[in-house]
């Protein structure tokens, strides 16, 4: 029987004898001409604009004009979809019920489908081309379908079909949409005025859109493109061609800048405070609702409809494996509702059928997953809004601080900090999880109802398992977060002394202390060590909990059930119990997440509360001006500030501070003073004053000084001027013009991180005549050569290291550097030697400021320079002891000039002792070349990894980079692996293979146990063929009971693999981690001294921080996380292809999908987190460098700059953090949609072809459960891959360090043949010594030779670079001797072990090197010496009093690096301690570079009496040192030149020593 469109059952199909629209088939053809007539209108106007896709308009990125009522239509036609989709199936399903093929049932419907598609794809180029005139189409189309659905409709109304019948409803439905979609269409028309009207409405796209660096486009695109994250395509695709900058992620939009958000959160705060009652403190919580309380309730919404959906998974399969179980016979009904001679359906039926339960199933998880990642997206995004506007808040809170709650320790840097890096990001972090809060009770809820709707009351008991256990979960949860606490304290701890010792390094090994020091670190290591076995404990009791809750839930449930009932659920209710409780897991297992981070949340909240309340700078004159121009006249003035009290900050912009207009008369006697200030009584905060009684003037145009003794306060009365004091009283008035243009350089420098140019120009415009002029005054170029890339290097807290002078000089030339009519230099030369004070202050000071007729105000200590001063005020205790010109003082206060005179008198032989002595700024250029000459042969030879990477990076050919940038990699992987010992890995992957094989078998059981109900009662005997055991046992009771006993045995086996299994990962993680770092710290302790010349202190450092916390905390739950996620997608799709064979076929496309879209996703992903983690940084330190600076900052009036930078720093952090959120997104709604595929696959499969379909319901059951699974979980593995490809990085980075070569330790001689004593006179031979420090090098010594006698004073000098110190290094054996030897008392040093010959020579270096401990630790680490002997070596060195003063004595405290003493007593305890070592050979290594005269003096007298018998080598900085040794030996670029007595020496004119002896004098 052929097909036909009215059916060949009856004659009558074709007659129109009752009326043409009497005739049902006719009115169904008449439906089919609307979608017809658009498929012929339309097609041709797509395939012209195909062609010509080039001409369209170009707005930006080609996007998105839209219509009014944009997402509407999008809804309405998604919905029309769905109906047309219901109106195919139940055409389907009817035409089945007649004698012959109908297709009137079902065509129009398909043609409908067809239609709706096509028009929305019609509208989307339409708009993208911005040509509303042929939106025409789509109207008449939508006015045609309206009237044909309109009169099927009717006709159905005549008839007497009812709203029972379920075509009836769809028709209606129909009707309904096609009027909206007209309304819509009428609207367009109407807003857009393009069809009847004279002159169309112009529409501009979005400013945002107009903007090319706007490359964020989720608030543009339409809504399945919104949906899906479409647009993010090109952007994760071309990742792998090439990596993703910043350029190109681009700027953030208009609404998500923080600028915006700041604006609406401070809003929303400031709108709390009312007039009544203006101090009182605003609430966060209730600003951050009004704020950012919407897209959180779009958000809700969304994930309340995503829960809903979720439960038609279980409903679905439930329903699916009853119709199965009931022999999939579909009776036919007796009384078959016919009209016009078809068959109309209830709605109940079209449910009954399992084909059309599968095509919802899987609609419903399409729509589930498409909300819940929308929910997702629209927290996110509104927690970085939260976050931008926070710091935005912060940042100005901090720029308005007063300055005494800094320095009084109210507010302490790392409190900002912590508010910048930790509250900031809790408060994100809550509204990311805060839709749980209200979702989950709701979804716990109904998923008991569910529950006990299907199993009774055994369903419940189940459940109260799962809700028992629920508080153990947070228990554990907060364990966790105390043990990560205290781990953290143990890791700064180690931290601290890795940093010492890698500090220090050189030192350690010239005393052969190493060891000693590197035990101390393992201790360390071995607390931390036991706080992380605690953290692993617990970290894999949570994840046993998660897994082991559900297996103990089901057990319970099915074996009460089964003792309640006395049988068990038919598979139908078994299997839906099973989804359900997945479902309900993990509601139950975030909740205890959640709770914890609400808690943090209000925490965080009230201690920004309590900083947004913390004192603020007065508002007086150094906001407004004059503070004489009293209140009154401020409400008279236009334009002014208002007048608020301190508690209430001014409202302003975050850029343009109104300038409040100035008073116009001013008395004349103030024209030539720059500032007064009047009975001034300033204070830090209490009440008592630091500065009283000021009345002084400083003159315009000149040079004024204030003198006085260390905390008489000279700085507080700079900063009193500047505002940043509290005035108790009195009033500082700035004449006109000078407030706003003030430069100021702090005692305590302060450098931005950012190059030397723009430190210097600090935001000023630059001019290269007035910049080279400043830097000469500052004498800075000499220091700038040796900068790697000149003024262009970076320097402050992450740049390069400078020195306190070199700091101190480019703040001063900030200071000269800006166009100010005020100058303040708070004591300039305190870090300066005298050559460079002198310059600084004669081109400085004198010439370049004073020709500028520039006001400067200096603060100094050198009296010499009272001369020059045209104005002074002498300080003393807080008051002015005296105030006027030099001249006035000489003749009025005798007794202070004559006190001035005696200081200067004591300064200038200072002076003279300085020219002497290289001065300390070519010491501190010297450090500066050292450390780069070592960096840059470090770059040289840097790690061979970096480079082969970067080499293949350049090659063009993209197919290698994408390969090399998308592989996994392996290798490290196995390396970390294999650090975690092989039985460690033996065990982990057995107990998780079989853990997954039990969890399989436990399914199995059920299935089969669930069908010994049906099965007794098919007794078909085709259970055989499924089960032979079964087939064996005849008795349906007796068999049940045997199942009974099984599952649960294999529950409890199930519960306890799943405890191990998480204890092995956990121990095998641990176990890494500590070989790992074991290896790394021995490696690095024992690597030769050249590895720390070459390689940056912060690279090695940043190994044992960031790369070992990762090895310890991070990479065990990814990788138990991942191993989880794999193994379960696998047994799922082997469950699912062992029941219904045919699978396997469909797999084949899913699973290619599936690899490309985690291969894109990992790359993109990468780059994401780089640019994530390299955006934060940046943004801490301006933070941190700005409330350190802030003085500076206010005083320059650069407050709105450095807002402006903050929020450009916000902005890009906040970009990279949401493209990487949108990426996982990108990733999520693409695997989920995988899933939804696999579930409809193994769905119809299953009901179509499974051999088990119809004999074994429970087994269909058991695929469809472990499918749904899968879309859980297989956008975990690719996460999880992506991230431990992060993590791994870590260990890659580690084991570039494993490679280094350690110094040979060994020696070839034994200990045994050395004797106790040596060496016991100290004589050295050296002989045709040759020396380099790195075969690669060229060497540093060629072919020395000399002799020492024992008890000799040696004297080594020679310019700098010409050998000296390696001459020094050499006798320790710590560099590389390739020819020659060198001997001491008849043995050849090279052939001893290093820790023997370190042990028994002494050595004093040239930097002197204190550890953190006690006195004791530091001049005897061993703990070897007696108490007299350390008194002793103390006494020698002149300590003994200082030390006995200290509390303690021995034992008193030496802080980090020793800086609770001064360089020259630091000096003086290396010397004891080189005294302590009793040991015949003393080699001082520049030792008198640092110490002032006196010390030095010291040292030397110590020098020739206490070693009077041993062998003294001095390395000689200054030649003046040197001149009584016995013998000098004189090096010049590595060569020995001269060698004799120094009175020798210097008989001879032409020497090379009497030369530097001349050139020093």
């Amino acid at each position: 029987m052929g097909l036909s469109f009215c059916g060949n059952d009856r004659n009558d199909s074709y007659s129109v004898d009752q009326g043409v629209l009497n005739n049902g088939c006719f009115v169904d053809a008449l439906n089919l001409v609307p979608h017809v007539f658009l498929l012929f209108i339309t097609f041709p106007i797509l395939f012209i604009g195909w062609g010509s896709q080039s001409s369209k308009v170009q707005i930006h990125h080609n996007t998105w004009l839209h219509f009014p009522g944009h997402n509407l239509r999008w809804i309405l036609t998604f919905s029309l979809l769905f109906v047309h989709v219901c109106e195919i199936a139940e055409g389907i399903v009817s035409n089945k019920m007649m004698l012959t093929d109908h297709l009137h049932l079902f065509m129009p419907a398909f043609m409908g489908f067809i239609a709706a598609i096509t028009s929305v794809v019609y509208y989307h180029n339409i708009e993208t081309s911005n040509f509303p005139k042929l939106l025409l189409a789509l109207f008449i189309y939508w006015v045609l379908a309206f009237i044909t659905k309109s009169i099927k409709l009717w006709k159905f109304a005549e008839m007497g079909v009812r709203p029972k019948h379920l075509r009836f409803c769809i028709t209606s439905l129909l009707v309904l949409l096609y009027g909206l979609l007209m309304a819509v269409e009428l609207n367009v028309i109407r807003v857009r005025k393009y069809v009847f009207f004279a002159n169309p409405q112009k529409v501009k796209p979005p400013e945002d859109l107009q903007d090319l660096g706007v490359r964020f486009l989720q608030p543009f695109v339409n809504l399945l493109s919104k949906a899906t994250y479409w647009w993010m395509n090109p952007l994760i695709i071309g990742a792998h061609k090439r990596p993703i900058e910043l350029k190109k992620i681009g700027k953030l939009p208009i609404a998500m800048r923080s600028l915006t958000n700041y604006l609406r959160l401070k809003d929303a705060y400031e709108d709390q405070r009312t007039p009544e009652d203006p101090d009182a403190s605003p609430s966060i919580w209730r600003s951050m609702y009004r704020a950012f309380g919407r897209p959180i309730l779009l958000s809700s919404t969304f994930r309340y409809l995503a829960d809903l959906l979720g439960f038609a998974g279980p409903l679905c399969i439930s329903s699916i494996v009853e119709h199965l179980g009931s022999n999939n016979t579909t009776v036919k009904p007796q009384e078959t509702t016919s009209f016009l001679g078809v068959y109309f359906m209830s709605s109940s039926e079209l449910l009954e059928n399992s084909s059309v339960l599968a095509v919802l199933l899987f609609l419903a998880l399409v729509l589930q997953r498409t909300f819940l990642q929308a929910s997702y997206y629209v927290t996110i995004e509104t927690g970085i809004n939260l976050r931008g506007a926070l710091l935005a808040m912060i940042y100005n809170k901090i720029l308005r601080l007063s300055t005494s709650n800094m320095s009084m320790g109210e507010m302490t840097l790392g409190q900002i900090n912590n508010l910048v890096a930790i509250e900031t990001n809790q408060l994100m972090w809550f509204l990311f999880l805060c839709p749980n809060l209200w979702a989950m009770p709701v979804q716990i809820v109904m998923g008991v109802i569910l529950l006990y709707n299907k199993l009774g009351w055994s369903a419940l008991i189940g459940a109260s398992v799962i809700v028992l256990l629920a508080p153990v979960q947070y228990l554990i949860a907060t364990k966790l977060a105390n043990t990560q606490k205290s781990s953290l304290d143990h890791s700064t701890e180690r931290l601290k002394k890795t940093t010492e010792i890698l500090k220090g390094i050189k030192l350690l090994k010239l005393y052969a202390w190493e060891n000693i020091f590197c035990d101390s670190v393992e201790d360390t290591r071995e607390k931390e060590l036991t706080c992380l076995k605690t953290f692993a404990l617990y970290t894999s009791m949570s994840i046993f909990m998660n897994a082991a809750i559900p297996i103990a839930a089901v057990l319970a449930t099915f074996v009460i059930h089964n003792f309640i009932n006395g049988k068990v659920p038919s598979p139908s209710e078994a299997f839906a119990a099973l989804a359900l409780f997945h479902i309900l897991v993990t509601p139950l297992f975030l909740l205890s997440t959640v709770v914890r981070f609400a808690v943090k949340a209000l925490i965080s909240v009230q201690k920004l509360g309590e900083f947004l309340q913390s004192d603020e700078i007065g508002d007086d004159s150094r906001r407004n001006g004059d503070m004489c121009s009293s209140l009154d006249t401020y409400k008279k003035l236009p334009g002014t500030t208002k007048a608020i009290n301190r508690k209430q900050p001014m409202r302003y912009q975050m850029d343009s501070y109104e300038q409040p207009t100035r008073r116009q008369i001013r008395p004349t006697e103030l024209e030539d003073v720059a500032v007064k200030v009047s009975n001034g009584f300033f204070t830090w905060g209490s009440n008592l004053s630091t500065l009283s009684d000021i009345n002084v003037r400083i003159p315009t145009g000149q040079l004024t000084m204030i003198v006085g003794q260390v905390g008489c306060g000279k700085s507080s009365l700079l900063l009193a001027m500047l505002g940043e004091m509290q005035a108790l009283s009195g009033k500082v008035h700035w004449s006109n013009k000078n407030r706003y243009s003030v430069a100021y350089a702090a005692q305590k420098s302060w450098l931005l991180n950012a190059t030397v140019e723009e430190n210097i120009t600090f935001g000023g415009p630059f001019s290269k005549q007035r910049y080279k002029a400043v830097i000469d005054a500052c004498s800075l170029q000499p220091d700038i050569d040796l900068l790697p890339f000149g003024d262009q290097t970076e320097i402050g807290e992450r740049g390069i290291n400078l020195s306190g002078g070199q700091r101190q000089r480019i703040c001063v030339a900030r200071a000269l550097y800006q166009n100010t009519n005020i100058v303040f230099l708070d004591d300039p030369f305190s870090a300066l030697d005298i050559h460079l004070s002198d310059h600084l202050m004669q081109e400085g000071i004198l010439k370049f400021l004073q020709d500028d007729k520039r006001t400067v105000v200096l603060v100094t200590h050198k009296l010499q320079y009272l001369i020059h001063a045209d104005w002074i005020l002498a300080m003393k205790d807080g008051s002015v002891l005296r105030e006027g010109t030099l001249k006035d003082i000489q003749t009025h206060d005798v007794e202070l000039y004559e006190h001035w005179k005696t200081l200067m008198n004591r300064q200038d032989q200072e002076l003279e002792k300085d020219i002497e002595v290289d001065s300390r700024t070519t010491l501190e250029r010297k450090t500066l070349r050292r450390a780069f000459y070592s960096r840059e042969t470090k770059s040289q030879i840097d790690d061979e990894d970096e480079e082969e990477e970067e080499e293949e990076e350049e090659d063009d050919n993209m197919s290698t980079t994408t390969n090399r940038r998308s592989k996994i990699p392996w290798k490290v992987c196995w390396r970390y692996l294999s650090s975690g010992g092989f039985f460690m890995i033996f065990l982990m992957v057995f107990s998780k293979l079989l853990k997954h094989s039990v969890m399989v078998a436990i399914d199995y059981c059920l299935a089969f146990w669930t069908n010994t109900r049906t099965g007794a009662a098919d007794a078909t005997g085709s259970l055989d063929a499924v089960n032979v055991t079964a087939s064996a046992i005849s008795d349906p009771d007796s068999e049940a009971s045997y199942y009974l006993r099984a599952f649960i045995i294999l529950c409890g086996a199930g519960i306890t693999l799943c405890l191990i299994t998480s204890l092995t990962v956990e121990f095998l993680g641990l176990s890494a981690a500590t070989n790992l770092h074991h290896n790394l710290l021995n490696k690095i302790i024992h690597a030769p001294i050249r590895f720390f010349d070459v390689t940056p202190l912060g690279q090695i450092l940043n190994r044992f921080s960031a790369d070992t916390n990762i090895i310890d905390q991070h990479i065990p739950p990814t990788l138990e996380s991942l191993t989880r996620s794999t193994l379960l997608c696998v047994s799922a799709i082997g469950v699912i292809a062992s029941i219904t064979p045919v699978f396997l076929v469909a797999l084949l496309p899913l699973g290619v999908a599936f690899y490309f879209i985690q291969k894109y996703f990992r790359v993109a992903s990468k780059d994401l987190q780089d640019l994530d983690d390299s955006t934060q940084l940046p943004l801490l330190c301006h933070f941190s460098e700005t409330s350190e600076g802030l003085t500076t900052i206010r005083a320059f009036r650069h407050e709105a700059r450095f807002k402006q930078r903050m929020l450009e720093l916000t902005d890009t952090n906040n970009t990279a953090y949401l493209f990487l959120s949108t990426a996982n997104r990108w990733l999520e709604v693409r695997t989920d949609y995988l899933g939804a595929l696999i579930v409809l696959t193994a769905a119809v499969a299953s009901i179509h072809s499974s051999p088990y379909a119809v004999c074994c319901p429970g087994l269909v059951g058991l695929g469809l459960t472990y499918a749904l699974t899968v879309t859980n979980y297989l956008n975990w593995v690719v996460r999880n891959l992506a991230d431990l490809e992060v993590q791994m990085a870590a260990v890659k980075k580690v084991n570039s360090f494993l490679g280094t070569e350690s110094e040979n330790y060994e020696g070839s001689m034994d200990t045994s043949t050395i004797p106790e004593d040596w060496p016991q006179h100290g004589e050295i031979k050296i002989q045709d010594l040759c020396v380099r420090y790195d075969p690669s090098l060229k060497p540093v010594l060629k072919h020395v030779n000399a002799y020492i006698n024992p008890g000799q004073k040696v004297g080594i000098c020679g310019r700098t670079g010409s050998g000296k110190s390696s001459l020094s290094l050499a006798f320790f054996n710590m560099v590389d001797m390739f020819e020659g030897k060198i001997i001491i008392d008849g043995i050849d040093i090279c052939k001893m072990p290093l820790q023997t010959l370190r042990s028994r020579l002494s050595i004093i270096l040239q930097d002197p090197v204190l550890f953190s401990g006690t006195i004791r630790f530091n001049l005897d680490p061993e703990r070897t010496c007696t108490d007299d002997r350390l008194w002793e070596a103390l006494e020698i060195a002149q300590l003994k009093n200082m030390v006995k003063a200290l509390p303690g004595g021995l034992d008193a405290v030496v802080t980090e690096g020793g800086e609770n003493f001064s360089v020259g007593q630091r000096q003086l305890f290396c010397l004891a301690r080189a005294f302590v070592r009793k040991s015949s050979i003393l080699i001082m290594d520049e030792a008198t570079a640092s110490i002032d005269m006196a010390t030095e003096n010291i040292l030397q007298k110590v020098v020739m009496t206490a070693f009077a018998d041993r062998t003294v080598v001095t390395i000689a900085h200054g030649v003046s040192s040197i001149l009584e040794a016995e013998q000098v030996l004189v090096f010049s670029s590595g060569i020995l030149v001269e060698c004799d007595s120094g009175s020798n020496l210097l008989a001879q004119e032409d020497s090379l020593f009497s030369v530097l002896v001349r050139t020093h004098k």
